[in-house]
């Protein structure tokens, strides 16, 4: 490292220290989520158009609202953004350096429930990325979006597809064209089909997305795939309930169903039927994982809170405890809706008439065959109280859907 290099660094890390150190040389106080937060009016004002219009021009001491200077002896509210997020904000303007992406000490975090997270790209860290790519926006910190911008390119590409939607979804709300065309190709790639993403996304975005697949279709054809045809065939085979071509075709034709997702797609697709057929024929691992974070049909079938798909997967040893690349079991997919619908009122990306009731049997089926296989490996296995007592008895027609072949 040079002596400029040197210099600014041992610049950076003055100004830094002296945010830290909190009441020292402050001139204004913040307040954020009941939390008070010293500054320097100077170095805001220096670094952010915002902070210099709201000190030094007319502003009420309610940040962005025209009225007043801000006193020196004021405190001023923040409501905009969290206090975490606040903090980055201030951290680069003082510093110039910031990263929403723990690099050595991992701290725990309350809102990531994960075990031994590193938080590089949770749900968590998403989310504090997304936060302070918006307040970086309002403040006017355009390198800060920047750099913001960057680390979210770099989160979304082992980021789970919900976290992966999320961001496509911001960056088209802002207009932020580069992380949204990174997004879109991931989404664009994944299995997730029109209907399912549709439940997530505007129209127009769902089109989009299908558009990328086709252009990506015709590349693909152009370089000759000759299992292309075949895979259409099994497809359109599934749609009409015909297994028997299937089958034919898996004999006949060397079909590997495994290869061509058979069966994530005919639980996407088709009818209970066609699926328990599908499995009968003994080609196919019911346990097979798919895209680029290896769901298996159970994963679907429990995202789709569909009781029959997840009663008839079950009968023929699909495993409640396989995980995807996230770690994410399709117990663990069905206790998040039901978190989600206990305490928001609704299942995000579900429909808003998903009964409840099929999704507490849901749960039910597959807690009860993960403890199965945790008595037959000697665990004991306890069921969870995380969903006991909260719901109210079934009706005799959603028992029902219980009865499975």
């Amino acid at each position: 490292m040079n002596s400029n290099e040197d210099s600014l660094r041992s610049l950076s890390l003055d100004y830094l220290n002296l945010l830290i150190n909190g009441q020292a040389f402050s001139d204004v106080t913040f307040s954020v989520e009941g939390r008070l937060v010293h500054a320097h009016k100077c170095i805001l004002a220096a670094r952010s158009p915002f902070f210099r219009k709201s000190f030094f021009g007319p502003a009420d001491t309610q940040l962005g609202q025209p009225r007043g200077p801000i006193m020196m002896t004021q405190v001023v509210p923040v409501n905009t953004v969290g206090y975490e997020v606040f903090l980055l904000v201030l951290q680069y303007l003082y510093s110039g350096q910031v990263s929403v992406v723990p690099q050595l000490k991992i701290e725990p975090r309350l809102d990531c429930g994960e075990r031994g997270c590193y938080h590089a790209h949770c749900s968590s860290a998403v989310d504090l990325a997304l936060g302070t790519l918006t307040a970086a926006r309002s403040f006017g910190v355009e390198q800060l979006a920047l750099l913001t911008q960057k680390q979210l390119a770099s989160m979304v590409e082992k980021a789970s597809i919900d976290n992966v939607i999320k961001v496509l979804i911001a960056s088209r709300n802002q207009e932020l064209h580069q992380l949204w065309t990174t997004c879109s190709h991931i989404v664009a790639k994944s299995n997730l089909p029109p209907q399912i993403l549709a439940k997530h996304l505007p129209i127009d975005v769902v089109a989009k997305i299908e558009d990328f697949r086709l252009k990506s279709s015709l590349i693909r054809r152009h370089h000759h795939h000759p299992e292309d045809q075949k895979l259409r065939r099994m497809r359109r085979a599934l749609d009409s309930s015909d297994v028997e071509l299937v089958r034919l075709m898996v004999m006949g034709e060397n079909l590997n169903l495994d290869e061509s997702l058979a069966l994530h797609y005919a639980v996407e697709n088709c009818s209970r039927e066609v699926v328990k057929a599908l499995l009968e024929l003994d080609s196919a691992d019911v346990n097979c994982p798919a895209g680029p974070f290896g769901k298996t049909p159970l994963h679907i079938a429990a995202e789709m809170v569909s009781p029959e798909m997840v009663a008839v997967l079950l009968d023929h040893h699909a495993d409640p405890n396989r995980r995807t690349a996230d770690g994410i079991t399709p117990l663990d997919v069905l206790r998040t809706l039901t978190t989600n619908f206990l305490f928001r009122g609704a299942v995000p990306g579900l429909a808003a008439h998903v009964e409840p009731n099929k999704l507490r049997l849901c749960l039910e089926l597959v807690q009860s065959a993960a403890m199965v296989i945790s008595r037959e490996d000697g665990n004991g296995g306890e069921p969870s109280s995380a969903t006991a007592g909260i719901y109210p008895p079934m009706s005799d027609s959603s028992a029902n859907a219980s009865e499975h072949g």
